[in-house]
């Protein structure tokens, strides 16, 4: 039997329109594929004016970008490898000082705030010139010479502001598990260390991950500073091999070419945080 109609106001029940895409990194998703064949096209448009603009007895554009193009692949290789190894340093120490933020003991605390504040606000660069310049060259073990590498040097620079903006993520993500799972397992006659390890990190880890991706896009990105303290990567070969090649045009189609190789490696990266965000989306 149907219901009687009547004129009162009913509110229907609240429908959501779908999962919404984290603020600002919708773009990304929409637009992804027209930015790569934007680069494309950007590259080849470039290649075919260089290719017009060569010396009727040189050699062509596109031979020249084919001869550089392993060694600065190589270059690029290199940048991959310190973001890995400044990646897994400044994880290693950005847990320990995220997890002493949310220590009892007042002056652990206020320490590891004041260090991840100041790593977090310092420029990358500049804490890379202190880590090139303040760092020995070497060091002596009695009578043994044992060298310090420049690049080691790098990886300890772009070290320090990854483990500061770590030191945030893990205290964020600490942060976010409810108090109850605190008091559930005070109840339970868990150890503060136990109920960390054993209840509140394995829940926040899961928050942690899409940040520290993103983190890792960021940090692969600025590996390219090494450049600027003389180290040999993908960047230093390219504007090396613009001045062995002493011609102006190649200059868009080498470094079109370099901003595809991190574009294609990031790109991936992106993408798979932002599904891993909506899979751990927290449900309100």
């Amino acid at each position: 039997m149907r219901p009687a109609a009547n004129d009162l106001p009913v509110l229907l029940p609240y429908r959501a329109a779908g999962p919404i895409a984290p603020s600002g990194l919708a773009a990304p998703v929409l637009l992804g594929g027209g930015t790569l064949a934007a680069f494309a096209i950007l590259f080849g448009a470039s290649l075919a004016l260089a290719q017009v603009a060569a010396r009727p007895a040189g050699e062509g554009a596109f031979t020249v970008l084919l001869r550089w193009a392993p060694l600065i692949f190589q270059g690029f290789l290199f940048n991959i490898l310190i973001s890995f190894l400044s990646m897994a340093l400044g994880t290693l120490v950005g847990v320990l000082v995220g997890i002493a933020q949310v220590s009892l003991l007042a002056p652990v605390r206020q320490a590891a705030w004041g260090l991840t504040q100041f790593f977090r606000n310092a420029p990358w660069l500049v804490l890379l010139f202190y880590a090139m310049f303040l760092l020995p060259f070497e060091f002596r073990l009695f009578s043994l010479s044992i060298a310090f590498p420049a690049w080691v040097k790098a990886v300890i620079g772009l070290a320090l502001p990854v483990a500061a903006n770590v030191s945030e993520i893990v205290r964020g993500g600490i942060r976010s598990i409810p108090a109850g799972q605190w008091e559930s397992a005070e109840a339970l006659a868990f150890t503060r260390r136990q109920t960390m390890w054993m209840i509140i990190l394995p829940q926040a880890f899961k928050r942690m991950i899409p940040p520290w991706m993103n983190l890792y896009a960021i940090l692969t990105m600025a590996t390219t500073l090494i450049s600027v303290v003389g180290i040999q990567d993908g960047l230093t070969i390219t504007r090396a091999a613009l001045v062995a090649e002493s011609r102006p045009e190649l200059m868009i189609p080498m470094y079109t070419l370099l901003l595809l190789m991190f574009f294609a490696y990031c790109y991936p990266i992106a993408r798979a945080t932002m599904a891993l965000e909506r899979r751990f989306n927290v449900k309100v």
